[in-house]
């Protein structure tokens, strides 16, 4: 056996290695994506490793997945995948394309010290059309292996869903269940005859309907009365029980959520109808109580900082209309300007909280934050004036530890701008530059003003804006500013800022 590549890199995703070896059309494609996406319940209750199999355009055979069981050791502790064979290598895996038959092989293999018995499965696309690739399904028989009543339940049932996978009727891309609490054959396992009566329920699956309510044997009871009478809501109940008895009529996989007792579980009931005959149904169940109640936690945390963040915006605003009050009282022009840059600044920072409160995972579009601060600013600063501002390029989202000290970086720079770049009512244009890549973001705030003053030194300066600036972005967004003149007249501050500081 060889591993395939590309210039000297292994081609590991699926998709890429379907499409670099194969032939198989979109739809082929998409079904063994489904394959994949439920086949690690197919190696955990076989206790058996998988992998996946198709054949190549120049006619060998290439392995293209691997799924190993977490519920006995695995077959192969190797990465098969981009594992490449021949047909008489293998004739088991080649006979399978032609005869859609599932098949063991006589005698177990050697694999790298390992004793492992292979048995083939072909993966009809669904309805039954043609095989478009080939499960192998890869037994450690090293591995000890003590016959139970879970073990004989759980290969029965691994038996029935493989068969369905050769029949062209599992996985169905209506039964495909993505949901990050989806039960698995660990959590929980009951097996349903086709009256919808309990034949096995392995003991973690006893324990979750226990803290349900259901205190007697499950074994030989109706599964939907039970999840009718466990669930403390009676519509979630009766929708939880007509799942249950839908896959016992064929219905596509369905997922379903029961509260009993103050606890949650969640339940997924699956069709068994090999060769198109009905064999019941499987229902996994988890409980989910301490998830939920972290969800809930999490949820009520979110609640909490969100109406912080609104309650600050509405002080800070309040606080801005003071201020605004005092200079408008002021008769000394100095304080009156002074009051008027602090009413600045308080607005922009409520701006940036009023985003944060509508936000929920505490990140803040920036460039809608600018497109009403800048405005404002212009009015503030220099009301009456012929000055146009304009936005180019994106800024983007950030986290909020990035957002209020960006934000008053840059009404700082622009407020500069507009205060010592232009005459007396004078003309002109401002211009916030924004360029971004994955390592950091730069924005250049340009001017067509009067320029620099004769030795001017960022450093240096005095001034409370330049002070604020400078400390904002050493202390807060660790990066660089540098005030330089314009390329044809006025000035241009640069600011480059690392995206990915302190964890960012």
């Amino acid at each position: 056996m060889i591993a395939v590549g590309n210039r000297g890199r292994p081609v590991s995703t699926l998709s890429n290695l379907l499409a670099a070896h194969t032939a198989l059309s979109g739809a082929a494609a998409a079904h063994l994506q489904r394959v994949v996406a439920e086949w690690q319940l197919l190696a955990d209750l076989s206790f058996a490793d998988f992998l996946l199999w198709v054949r190549t355009t120049d006619g060998d055979l290439l392995c293209v997945a691997q799924s190993r069981p977490t519920t006995t050791a695995t077959a192969h502790p190797e990465d098969m995948v981009g594992v490449r064979a021949s047909s008489s290598q293998h004739p088991q895996l080649d006979r399978a394309f032609a005869d859609t038959t599932m098949r063991r092989e006589d005698q177990p293999r050697w694999h790298r010290g390992r004793s492992v018995r292979r048995e083939v499965v072909p993966v009809r696309e669904l309805g039954g059309g043609e095989v478009v690739a080939v499960l192998g399904r890869d037994t450690n028989l090293a591995a000890p292996r003590v016959p139970s009543t879970l073990e004989i339940s759980y290969t029965a049932v691994a038996a029935d869903l493989c068969q369905m996978v050769a029949d062209g009727t599992f996985p169905t891309a209506e039964g495909r269940d993505e949901g990050r609490s989806s039960p698995r054959v660990g959590d929980g396992l009951v097996r349903i005859s086709t009256s919808g009566r309990v034949l096995y329920a392995s003991p973690n699956a006893a324990s979750a309907f226990h803290r349900l309510g259901w205190s007697e044997e499950l074994v030989g009871v109706d599964l939907a009365t039970v999840v009718r009478e466990v669930a403390d809501d009676a519509f979630e109940g009766g929708d939880a029980a007509e799942h249950v008895r839908g896959a016992l009529t064929g219905t596509p996989s369905q997922r379903a959520e029961l509260e009993g007792h103050g606890a949650t579980a969640v339940l997924r009931a699956l069709p068994l109808h090999p060769r198109g005959v009905p064999s019941g149904a499987l229902v996994l169940v988890r409980d989910v109580t301490d998830v939920r109640r972290r969800d809930r936690a999490l949820l009520s945390k979110d609640a909490t900082i969100r109406e912080i963040h609104h309650r600050v915006k509405n002080n800070l605003q309040t606080v801005a209309a003071l201020l605004r009050l005092q200079a408008r009282r002021t008769p000394h022009s100095e304080a009156q300007e002074a009051l008027t840059e602090s009413v600045r600044r308080v607005a922009s920072i409520a701006l940036v909280h009023e985003a944060l409160a509508a936000s929920v995972d505490e990140k803040v579009d920036i460039d809608e934050v600018l497109d009403r601060v800048l405005p404002m600013m212009n009015d503030l600063t220099r009301p009456g004036a012929r000055i146009a501002m304009r936005r180019e390029g994106e800024v983007g989202v950030l986290p909020a530890v990035m957002a209020t000290p960006l934000v008053m970086v840059l009404t700082e720079l622009v407020a500069n701008a507009l205060e010592h770049g232009f005459a007396e009512r004078a003309p002109g244009t401002v211009v916030i530059a924004a360029s971004r890549t994955a390592a950091e973001l730069e924005v250049a705030v340009r001017d067509d003003g009067r320029g620099l003053p004769e030795g001017f030194s960022l450093e240096q300066a005095t001034g409370l804006g330049l002070q604020i600036v400078r400390t904002l972005v050493d202390s807060e967004l660790a990066g660089t500013l540098r005030i330089l003149p314009g390329e044809e007249a006025g000035t241009r501050a640069v600011l480059t800022v690392p995206l990915q500081h302190r964890g960012r």
